[in-house]
């Protein structure tokens, strides 16, 4: 796809999303029926906005751009063959980041929406309906928040300040986690939403923050949209982040490079 194809293209997808944000998230927030939220593994719910979120984007976006595959989190769950798409050209949605907030009538969520190409991002749309705040990123061409192109800031806070998501480390993981970075950095929780994780990185509320799962939908957008904006997110072993090395373990993002480096120091020492 062509790089003035994708320009063209963000416009389109903050359309999209504020649509299908309108239709079916936001009359449902803190409104959820029962029945409209299931278990699909532990915290890992489901609700009906995700399917239905999910349904309208892969619709959409296969008009937008017919032959292009769609990967979505829900299409996945029900059939893990989809993975296969993310070595080729492909979109990637996550309908409802930030399902568990969502279900408990909690902010942050979010939709989030990648384009990749040969296991890449190339493209990247973040939206929170909130806050109407609508980021993006085109690969070699800066990140964007509601249009105006940001650069990447830290806190300005020493120790600097690291959110660390603990769901899914072990009490023995997470007690390696206090020992190695309690003394050097303020540690906060994640808003458990990488559509807004990514953004605190970028914008000044947080410095650092770690993950142990990277699925794509979680990640594809986030990772290019922090890069482009200056920031650095990137494996523990300071590869780049490829959305089809889906069962790869260890991503770092950080509001510099600077920080990053630091930061990974100390958790590799």
């Amino acid at each position: 796809m062509s790089d003035a194809a994708l320009s063209a293209l963000d416009a389109e997808i903050r359309d999209l999303v504020r649509f299908a944000a309108q239709r079916s998230m936001l009359p449902r927030f803190r409104n959820l029926a029962a029945g409209e939220v299931e278990m699909k593994g532990e915290n890992d719910p489901v609700t009906i906005v995700d399917r239905e979120v999910e349904a309208f984007l892969t619709e959409a976006l296969t008009k937008l751009a017919p032959g292009v595959a769609v990967v979505g989190e829900e299409a996945v769950h029900a059939d893990k063959s989809v993975l296969d798409h993310l070595s080729g050209q492909c979109w990637i949605i996550d309908p409802l980041d930030g399902t568990a907030n969502f279900a408990e009538g909690k902010e942050p969520f979010g939709i989030i929406i990648a384009l990749a190409d040969a296991g890449r991002a190339v493209a990247g749309w973040i939206y929170d309906p909130i806050k109407d705040r609508f980021c993006h990123a085109r690969a070699g061409e800066g990140a964007f928040v509601n249009g105006e192109k940001i650069a990447s800031r830290t806190t300005g806070q020493h120790p600097p300040v690291t959110a660390v998501s603990r769901i899914f480390l072990t009490p023995e993981q997470s007690a390696v986690v206090d020992a190695k970075l309690a003394q050097h950095y303020t540690l906060v929780d994640i808003p458990r939403c990488a559509a807004e994780q990514y953004p605190r990185l970028a914008l000044g509320e947080n410095d650092v923050s770690s993950f142990k799962r990277t699925l794509a939908w979680d990640h594809a957008a986030g990772v290019l949209w922090l890069n482009e904006a200056g920031g650095k997110a990137a494996r523990l072993d300071g590869s780049e982040y490829r959305v089809d090395q889906h069962d790869a373990p260890g991503l770092v993002g950080a509001s510099s490079p600077a920080i990053w480096d630091a930061f990974v120091a100390r958790v590799l020492a």
